[in-house]
């Protein structure tokens, strides 16, 4: 019954994000970047891919890692824009709310750099586009969190997360309790989407992006868990259980026992994370010895992989999933989420092009 109506108003996007998701770089494509021994051979080879001539209007000598990040950022954002110009009703508001992540990401960037008074200018380019509001350039003249609140954000869709952010304790905007307020504005954030999914949302959205909303919430519940380790004198037990959010697959036995003492150390961590959840295991392994010789291309977990390429092997893997059920608006985050590691593994490998790290060139992470 799902798919009965579904191509009535979505049918012609899931085309088009599928015909995208075609467009992904493959394995191989990949295999071909690593050949390059310049980035005018890595040029050459994009052109060959779906990116084709993206890169015409830029020289050898104007030719960066930096140009190549922007220009492909720059193609991801005007694809998403496409799509989001073309959707409507339950589909928009989805699409709206994948933005407000990016969002908070920016009012976190503009108040650090106000706060070190960093050029208004500058931070603005730092900006996400896909997170831009319209009140983002009025953010520099907030001192503290009230006033941020009132002149600034109380017109966004940000709003309503800001109720639990309000306290004696984090009034004053400094990096630490910026950090704070990133956090909790981000718990708010991801239980709101979890609630907009889950009744909104019809089936096999709902349980796709239950499933990928989870694994968000996890990653934040393990991350936060990780830097109380070396800030315990900060992120202290009530504070934590005032950042990690009510959700995931850690919730509720996991986060119980994670947070049932404020002096657990890194095994302790470890071993509750992959009891609770078998998924995780082996994600907090970093001393893998497999390369490219030896493992599936782009799949492999070199020595120098981390915490963090593991969760991003793991969104990658949801998002595939995601592409393999019809009459779904999951395709999009999972196209989005796959496209934004894309943009990192071309930066990645030209980076180790332009410095002459060979050896590292194939640390990135591909599924497709």
């Amino acid at each position: 019954m799902e798919g009965l109506y579904f191509n009535i108003d979505n049918g012609y996007l899931e085309g088009v994000i599928r015909g995208y998701r075609n467009g992904l770089l493959t394995s191989h494509q990949y295999l071909n970047l690593t050949q390059c021994d310049t980035l005018d051979d890595l040029k050459l080879q994009l052109s060959s891919t779906d990116y084709g001539n993206f890169l015409s209007n830029v020289s050898s000598e104007q030719l960066t890692t930096s140009s190549i990040q922007e220009n492909t950022s720059a193609r991801l954002y005007n694809e998403f824009n496409y799509i989001r110009d073309n959707s409507s009703g339950i589909t928009k508001k989805f699409m709206d709310y994948m933005t407000y992540a990016y969002m908070i990401d920016n009012v976190a960037l503009m108040i650090t750099g106000t706060i070190h008074n960093r050029d208004k200018a500058e931070m603005l380019n730092r900006c996400h586009p896909l997170g831009w509001f319209d009140t983002l350039p009025t953010l520099s003249v907030a001192t503290d969190l009230e006033s941020l609140y009132q002149m600034v954000l109380v017109d966004t869709p940000l709003s309503p997360y800001f109720r639990d952010c309000f306290g004696d304790s984090y009034q004053e905007l400094d990096d630490m309790n910026i950090e704070i307020i990133k956090n909790k504005l981000y718990k708010q954030y991801l239980q709101d989407f979890y609630h907009f999914v889950s009744t909104e949302l019809e089936n096999p959205t709902k349980e796709n992006m239950q499933e990928i909303l989870n694994f968000e919430a996890d990653r934040r519940t393990i991350n936060i868990v990780l830097n109380s380790l070396e800030h315990p004198e900060v992120l202290d037990l009530d504070l934590k259980k005032q950042l990690i959010p009510e959700m995931g697959k850690l919730y509720p036995i996991g986060q119980q026992q994670l947070l049932v003492a404020n002096d657990l150390d890194f095994e302790s961590i470890k071993n509750i994370i992959e009891s609770t959840v078998y998924e995780y295991r082996g994600i907090f392994e970093t001393n893998g010895s497999s390369s490219a010789a030896d493992s599936d291309i782009g799949n492999n977990a070199s020595s120098s992989s981390n915490l963090e390429d593991h969760f991003y092997q793991l969104e990658l893997d949801l998002c595939k999933d995601c592409f393999t059920q019809q009459f779904t608006l999951s395709t999009i985050w999972a196209w989005m989420k796959s496209k934004e590691q894309e943009v990192r593994n071309i930066t990645w490998i030209s980076e180790c092009i332009a410095q002459n790290q060979r050896e590292k060139i194939n640390n990135y992470i591909s599924v497709y």
